[in-house]
């Protein structure tokens, strides 16, 4: 994988990054930012998605948060984020 260089928050990202409590929205910048130094890092889980989100990836937020991704370039672009179940239900 590239390394990534900046990222893009999606607008249907944006309102469900709204909607997370303020400790999720701080472990997603926290990951994030791990992103941007080491997208291989372990805590991230940085995996390819099939199916539904096939061509996009996935990093563990917290337990149970996922945010998903793809990237153009050197860029990640955040497209949505919240539980397992809401994302892959």
């Amino acid at each position: 994988m590239k390394k990534i260089v900046g990222f893009i928050l999606h607008k249907n990202f944006e309102k469900s990054y709204a909607k997370q409590s303020v400790e999720i929205k701080k472990a997603f910048r926290e990951r994030r930012n791990l992103l941007l130094i080491d997208s291989d890092h372990p805590l991230l889980n940085n995996h390819s998605l099939h199916g539904k989100w096939n061509g996009y990836r996935s990093i563990n937020v917290t337990g149970d948060i996922r945010a998903i991704f793809k990237t153009e370039g050197f860029f990640a672009i955040f497209m949505e984020i919240g539980t397992y179940g809401q994302l892959y239900g």
